[in-house]
């Protein structure tokens, strides 16, 4: 498919969306308003600039008033624009939990992880009071990195020889630690294992989980080496979890989900975290069907 199949695809897809449920988390008070320039748009315009790798919504927006303006007749100024998007920012949760799929797991096994999503980091961490009302101080150990910001976490369908399929995603403080997150959704998982990093092994002893964590064994204290049977079972455990770290890099690499130093507000966060996301499961579960 083309661009512009992409875009018309996107369009009518938010647009259906919208008109279906979406439209019952915006909320306009005010009698005099201009929406020529439609929610409906603000919201494709924004996830077909994520997808066309626009990192900022600075040169998204330049980048559409100077190509798509046949695609946007009505396109407002820039600061008109930003506040028109933060201000459809509780849409985006609703739209990621309708563009990533529902229904029981057609398979047993699931895979889970994290990923940090960075406000400031290192020694400005201690300083960021950017959206306070969900971010805040943690580490991440796979990076070895201090920061201010939120973690994402996802459960998903292990499939072998591709990405996994997401069934939970959810947005936490950088500083909440994995096996809890884990544990609150645990009664809406169906599988019968879950493979998971280090991070989730205090679930693996844990008795009234309906399903099995299976995670990489730790080296017990004053030992320098697994025995050959760990080393196999911990390599086995990694081999089967390390596509939900090819779906994360994936993300990544489509939408530029981690870097968040521009974000400048609670608002400016959700539609920053849960758009991106929104942009991404566009793209593995709508765009393959529609090709």
């Amino acid at each position: 498919m083309d661009w512009q199949s992409h875009l018309i695809t996107l369009y009518l897809t938010v647009c259906e969306l919208y008109r279906q449920e979406l439209w019952v988390h915006v909320q306009r008070f005010a009698p005099h308003a201009d929406l020529r320039f439609t929610d409906e748009e603000v919201i494709t315009l924004y996830l077909f600039g994520i997808m066309d790798k626009k990192r900022e919504i600075k040169t998204l927006y330049e980048h559409a008033d100077r190509y798509w303006r046949d695609w946007f007749p009505h396109l407002p100024g820039y600061v008109a624009y930003v506040q028109r998007l933060n201000r459809l920012a509780d849409v985006f949760p609703a739209l990621l939990e309708k563009l990533s799929p529902a229904g029981a797991p057609p398979t047993p096994t699931g895979v889970a992880d994290s990923l940090p999503v960075v406000l400031a980091q290192q020694s400005r961490r201690f300083t960021a009071k950017i959206a306070h009302e969900l971010a805040n101080s943690g580490y991440c150990p796979t990076k070895k990195l201090y920061y201010h910001g939120v973690k994402i976490h996802a459960v998903g369908d292990y499939r072998p020889g591709t990405l996994p399929l997401p069934r939970y995603i959810g947005v936490t403080p950088a500083g909440l630690n994995d096996g809890p997150v884990l544990e609150q959704v645990a009664p809406a998982l169906a599988y019968r294992n879950l493979l998971a990093d280090k991070a989730y092994e205090y679930l693996s002893r844990h008795p009234t989980l309906p399903f099995t964590v299976l995670t990489p064994i730790k080296k017990e204290k004053g030992h320098a080496h697994l025995d050959a049977a760990d080393r196999l079972f911990s390599r086995a455990v990694s081999r089967v979890r390390q596509p939900v770290e090819s779906l994360f890099h994936w993300i990544q690499e489509k939408t530029g989900l981690q870097a968040a130093s521009k974000v400048r507000s609670y608002r400016g966060l959700l539609v920053h975290v849960f758009g991106r996301l929104a942009a991404a499961m566009f793209l593995l579960n709508v765009l393959p069907q529609s090709a």
